[in-house]
């Protein structure tokens, strides 16, 4: 079963066209929205495991240059 998380991305003045180019390459990030004020980009993630997920941020997108810093929400659907 796939896990879903919310990253949000503090972004370096005059990175994030950058960082949102990086970020498209990597495959388990399905959106990525570049927005005003903070946090700079919204990015929609999918993956595997709980610690596939802070694989993914603390190694893949902490290791772009320009980034300053994220915070992480990990989705789950309420019962109906």
């Amino acid at each position: 079963m796939m896990e879903s998380a919310y990253v949000l991305i503090n972004v370096l003045p005059g990175q994030t066209a950058n960082v949102k180019n990086l970020l498209s390459q990597i495959p388990e990030i399905k959106v990525i929205d570049a927005c005003w004020g903070k946090p700079d980009i919204f990015a929609r993630v999918e993956v595997t495991s709980q610690e596939a997920l802070t694989q993914l941020v603390l190694t893949r997108i902490h290791a772009i240059e320009g980034v300053s810093q994220t915070d992480t929400h990990l989705v789950y659907t309420l019962p109906e």
